[in-house]
């Protein structure tokens, strides 16, 4: 099995905090998001994965980081990391054909920008399978329509007319992913365009034509980490998550003094509290230092201090300095507020 990841985008709705670091590697209850994600598929497939591809954007900011981290998240699961470029941001179809070499075999594509809890008993029968969600307002997502056997026969774009409340979320499986690499070329040669792109829902619909059988794989949870607040809200769900799984979540060289933490928080290695009462829903990242503050349902990342402050659906980045008594704020990396 491999795990194709297109992540070359860059994350603009969720600026400043993608100015420096790409999105899928912000920390969501501290580990980046592309982590969590690629981790939780392996953990819940049936068979080894033998590669994970992944496709990144411009090396200038997809850099050697980038690269080392990913490649050791694939070995740390057994398997061979491959990464691709997409230079030019033309489509996920495109995206996906960046990967073309590795377009063999059975192979979940996932994309890089929601984190999820699902059931991936895979139907060896279909040919494919798309993951999908249900949600209160079909029409500001792309849906699948059904047959009488709930298989899918229909992929419909924010449909204007109820066509069915099953949205899909960005994460797919195919039988063999060489017929999907096949009908994207053909996408590709034959400048098939949708909204400017090329996109892999394209493709898709030439296997349906073609006869290919698509049966839906249902989620439990789908989180967004597609701005600041919805990325809070995650960190929030998936720390509530993990609480009930009792992983540890809190650093045992964590310096209390005079402090008080309420579960679920995720607190990183070398982190100091002064004065300070967290959580509950905050994740601090690694060597923070918080001094004469209150912070709840907040997200910090990594070498960042805060000093009197009273914080709540905080998200503040990497290195910072923040000194005041706002409270609702969203401080990308290297900032300095006192």
């Amino acid at each position: 099995m491999k795990i194709i990841v297109p992540m070359a985008g860059r994350g603009s709705r969720l600026r400043p905090h993608t100015l420096t670091v790409p999105k899928p590697l912000i920390p969501v209850a501290g580990k980046p998001i592309v982590h969590r994600l690629v981790s939780d598929i392996a953990r819940v497939l049936a068979e080894p994965i033998d590669e994970i591809a992944f496709v990144l954007g411009d090396p200038a900011f997809f850099g050697d980081d980038v690269v080392a981290s990913l490649t050791e998240l694939a070995q740390g699961l057994g398997a061979k990391a491959s990464i691709y470029r997409q230079d030019e941001p033309l489509g996920t179809g495109h995206a996906i054909m960046c990967a073309k070499d590795s377009l063999s075999g059975p192979a979940v594509i996932a994309y890089a920008d929601t984190l999820i809890r699902a059931d991936f008993n895979l139907d060896k029968e279909a040919d494919a399978a798309i993951w999908v969600k249900q949600v209160d307002q079909p029409e500001a997502y792309g849906v699948v329509k059904l047959n009488d056997k709930r298989q899918i026969v229909e992929l419909v774009e924010k449909p204007k007319e109820f066509v069915s409340d099953l949205a899909v979320i960005g994460i797919y499986y195919f039988k063999d992913v060489a017929v999907l690499k096949n009908e994207l070329q053909y996408v590709l040669d034959n400048n098939i365009i949708n909204g400017g792109e090329y996109q892999i829902n394209d493709g898709i619909k030439r296997m349906m034509a073609n006869n290919k059988t698509f049966v839906t794989g249902q989620v439990d949870e789908w989180m967004d980490c597609g701005n600041k607040n919805v990325t809070v809200e995650t960190n929030t769900r998936m720390l509530g998550f993990l609480q009930s799984d009792a992983e540890e979540l809190v650093s045992k060289n964590v310096t209390l003094e005079n402090s008080t933490i309420h579960p679920p928080c995720y607190i990183g290695q070398d982190v100091i509290l002064k004065n300070t009462t967290v959580g509950p829903n905050v994740s601090i990242g690694e060597g923070c230092v918080l001094e004469n503050t209150t912070i709840k349902n907040s997200l910090v990342q990594t070498k960042t201090v805060i000093k009197n402050a009273n914080l709540d659906n905080a998200m503040i980045g990497n290195n910072a300095i923040y000194d005041g008594n706002f409270k609702t704020v969203s401080i990308g990396d290297y900032s300095v507020l006192e």
